[in-house]
């Protein structure tokens, strides 16, 4: 019986000591994926005259998982300021941890005098679909529903360069992804305001789409 005992506490050691030593192995690791919130302080949209400086982006980083301020950088890698048009400028931040997250500023190159206005409701000629394009900066419009589409509205953004000219560059949506436009033509009479272009985009066909001043 003694022995019987001896054999037991031995074995209670062992699977004990094999315990203890597994168990001082396991390391807890907990990895934190926040990535930094980027606020535009300032505009969203600014426009220069062709040859002018790149302008200065108000903005601040913040992770609040980490509870730290975070570094920004303005890539205007893309911008040529010496060729009219509109230009979407990513604003990059970086976490300590080394994960990204980016914002995008509307930049235009246009000489096209303030006092042009191309605010006001239009409607696509196929559908009759009404469609609200605002001003939001020099030669800078947002418009409600970049297709015509009472179905799928998407916000996007375009720059007017002359009286015939507009640009409506790549640019991220929340809807559809990025969208597109070719062949945007600007027609402006002394009764009439319109404009037409070519959505680019999975969720669109191919058709020239026109938009008439209400």
């Amino acid at each position: 019986m003694k022995k019987i005992l001896i054999a037991s506490l031995a074995l209670f050691s062992i699977v004990g000591f094999y315990s203890c030593k597994k168990n001082r192995e396991v390391v807890s690791t907990v990895v934190t994926t926040s990535a930094p919130t980027i606020t535009i302080s300032g505009s969203k949209f600014y426009s220069i005259q062709v040859g002018d400086a790149v302008p200065t982006v108000s903005a601040t980083a913040y992770d609040s998982i980490l509870k730290e301020t975070c570094p920004l950088s303005l890539d205007a890698s893309t911008l040529d300021n010496t060729t009219p048009g509109l230009y979407v400028v990513p604003i990059n931040s970086k976490n300590s941890n080394g994960y990204k997250s980016s914002a995008n500023v509307f930049i235009a190159v246009t000489p096209i005098d303030n006092a042009w206005d191309l605010t006001g409701e239009y409607a696509r000629t196929s559908n009759g679909a009404i469609v609200n394009v605002t001003k939001v900066a020099r030669g800078i419009y947002e418009v409600d529903n970049v297709g015509g589409a009472p179905t799928l509205p998407v916000v996007g953004y375009f720059a007017q360069l002359t009286d015939s000219t507009i640009d409506f560059p790549s640019q991220p949506t929340e809807v559809v992804g990025t969208v597109d436009c070719t062949s945007e033509k600007l027609m402006v009479s002394a009764t009439d305001t319109s404009y037409s272009w070519v959505v680019r985009n999975a969720f669109f066909g191919t058709a020239t789409r026109t938009f008439v001043k209400q």
